[in-house]
């Protein structure tokens, strides 16, 4: 896949499928659009993204926090056999470009076959394209629009707005029913005060990205993605209430049966279930008791899951 990122100046001269939008979490209402573009890929066109650099609605919210990191969404787009990512800067000349000019842009730098959306794309200054846009400006633009009905889970139509929420709720399972994967982290593994090894559990650190959307804060049963290789734990978020001294939020993870020095490494952890709230306790052997309680807890739903 070719990921091409920080300039206006691209260009794609293969007979393509496009699709575009925020793509936040790539989650199942969005892997319909990446279906069509598997069916242009089949058919010999090559398969482009284009997503830009910043969420667009970030510019009037001030906690504008995100399902999936462009790095993230890096990855994603890899494991789902695109061919092109373009992740656009948004620029102030892109902020007040009409729905026609847009397109146009893209066609004269990218030779579009298909376009494919949602029923709820928008487009162009101050959002004012449409599906409809797309549909009128086929034939002077030579490329046929395809419009996706949005899927519903449970009567309400999935989105990245619903699993946002979802995460912040703490509704961990049903987030991850709706994205088709368990919602996850990448970051890489930051030194820590050892206090996990200290009794007898220890962890991995983990600082997420500033804009990363987390769970709130307490404990989850987790898997964590490294060099190939899914490995199981517990994972805490939060700020270490029962350790003196003020901390960050960050993600300590304590993987099962495994003892190696994997710092600055980065490593993939995915929230698979909620076990409990963040607590703090008057001493670290009532800590130790109950990280004792988690990892039992925690074996036991995977013994079911698995």
């Amino acid at each position: 896949m070719k990921y091409i990122r920080n300039t206006l100046d691209f260009h794609i001269s293969e007979p393509s499928v496009l699709s575009l939008g925020k793509f936040d979490g790539l989650h199942l209402g969005h892997k319909f659009l990446i279906r069509e573009l598997e069916k242009g890929q089949k058919e010999g066109y090559r398969s482009v993204i284009f997503t830009f650099d910043i969420p667009p609605r970030s510019l009037q919210e001030n906690d504008c926090r995100v399902l999936s990191t462009n790095k993230e969404k890096e990855h994603i787009f890899d494991e789902a056999g695109m061919d092109y990512v373009i992740e656009c800067p948004f620029t102030e000349e892109l902020k007040k470009m009409e729905p026609h000019a847009f397109l146009k842009m893209l066609t004269d730098r990218i030779r579009i076959r298909r376009i494919v959306a949602g029923t709820d794309f928008r487009f162009g200054r101050g959002r004012s394209g449409s599906p409809a846009d797309l549909k009128k400006y086929e034939d002077e633009l030579g490329y046929r629009a395809v419009i996706v009905d949005k899927i519903q889970y449970r009567g309400e139509d999935i989105s990245s707005t619903r699993i946002r929420k979802l995460v912040c709720e703490g509704q961990i399972e049903e987030a991850n029913t709706l994205l088709g994967y368990p919602y996850f982290l990448t970051a890489h593994v930051r030194h820590g005060n050892e206090i996990g090894r200290t009794l007898g559990f220890p962890t991995v650190n983990l600082l997420p990205p500033e804009k990363k959307l987390l769970p709130p804060n307490g404990v989850y049963v987790s898997s964590i993605a490294l060099d190939g290789e899914i490995y199981y734990g517990i994972s805490n978020i939060g700020c270490k209430p029962s350790i003196d001294g003020v901390y960050p939020v960050g993600v300590e993870t304590h993987i099962f049966d495994f003892d190696r020095q994997i710092y600055d490494r980065e490593i993939k952890v995915s929230f698979l279930s909620y076990l409990r709230p963040e607590r703090r306790f008057d001493s670290l052997e009532a800590l130790q008791r109950q990280i004792r309680a988690d990892y039992k807890k925690a074996e036991d739903l995977l013994t079911t899951v698995l």
